[in-house]
């Protein structure tokens, strides 16, 4: 079996307008590969392409050139599509059932018998935290609510990769907390997770690996820890004589004013600790010294407007 469960090769997707005769390019030749067992995050703007290349990868359309392929085989084949578990965004599911009942119908469909679907449907909403609501219509359900039994059918055949687009949405703080955990577990258990998500503070925590693109196309790919690592040192200080600082701020980045203390922002560490030097020969007190990193979202950010 392939080593990679996701792998995209020169992806096209084009958009016609018959009346109009115009074309859009929402996908513009996106290659891009998810290890197997790994936690994967696809970022982008509004309007980048993430929600099409999502919908190819599920054939839920086809590619107007390229090819996708889950654990090696052809994504177009309903061997590939049997290992997917997805969570679509703005999921719709019919009110009128409870959900035990929903959880029954979507097992069903993927194939699975009436005793397995048994024993796993109460499984999966004590996972979920709504072993309480099984016999509760949907139409009860809050968004946060739905938002769980919605993973719960995602997860119920136990498949191989699981697809989440903005797995999050309308979950409060402990919700969240409490998907994450069993996100890590699924990872634990080497299950591959391709999360889709704008919500970059709950990517950064969670994914080994990101992709962004931009415009269709693939503008930036690699580990959150490595596109996150250092870029800088901060020395904070307090009473500092006013030749001092001036000294140590035409050597700094930036030097911010914060509650009687300075904050100095340095490029390199010899910077930050030839200004801790001058700082101690003239005993004012330091606060502290610390390396800062980029988060996730400036990452984006940058790359997005570059």
């Amino acid at each position: 079996m392939s080593e990679m469960a996701i792998q995209a090769q020169n992806l096209v997707k084009i958009y016609r307008s018959r009346w109009r005769r115009r074309e859009v390019r929402a996908v513009d030749g996106i290659s891009l590969e998810v290890p197997r067992g790994a936690t994967f995050g696809l970022l982008g703007p509004n309007g980048a392409g993430k929600t099409t290349f999502v919908k190819v990868l599920l054939s839920s359309t086809y590619p107007t050139a390229g090819e996708t392929r889950v654990f090696g085989l052809d994504s177009r084949l309903p061997e590939a599509r049997r290992q997917i578990g997805y969570l679509p965004e703005n999921h719709r599911f019919p009110t009128y059932f409870t959900g035990a009942g929903m959880l029954d119908l979507y097992g069903a469909l993927s194939g699975m018998d009436a005793l397995t679907r048994k024993r796993r449907i109460p499984e999966m909403l004590e996972l979920v935290g709504l072993d309480r609501w099984g016999d509760v219509r949907l139409a009860k359900y809050s968004k946060g609510m739905l938002q769980r039994v919605g993973l719960a059918q995602a997860l119920l055949h136990q498949p191989n990769l699981l697809v989440l687009d903005e797995p999050t949405d309308g979950v409060d703080p402990v919700g969240r907390v409490h998907i994450r955990g069993i996100l890590q577990t699924l990872e634990s258990e080497g299950v591959t997770i391709f999360l889709n998500s704008h919500l970059l503070t709950e990517v950064q925590a969670f994914c080994q690996r990101v992709a962004i693109i931009n415009r269709g196309r693939v503008a930036l790919t690699g580990d959150v820890a490595n596109l996150t690592q250092g870029q800088g040192y901060r020395l904070t200080a307090g009473e500092i004589p006013e030749g001092l600082r001036n000294e140590i701020t035409r050597h700094a980045l930036q030097a911010v004013t914060r509650n009687g203390y300075v904050d100095f922002q340095f490029a390199t560490r010899e910077q930050a600790n030839h200004a801790l030097d001058l700082l101690r020969a003239q005993k004012v007190p330091v606060e502290s010294l610390l390396r800062t990193t980029s988060t996730l979202e400036e990452v984006f950010v940058r790359t997005v407007n570059g």
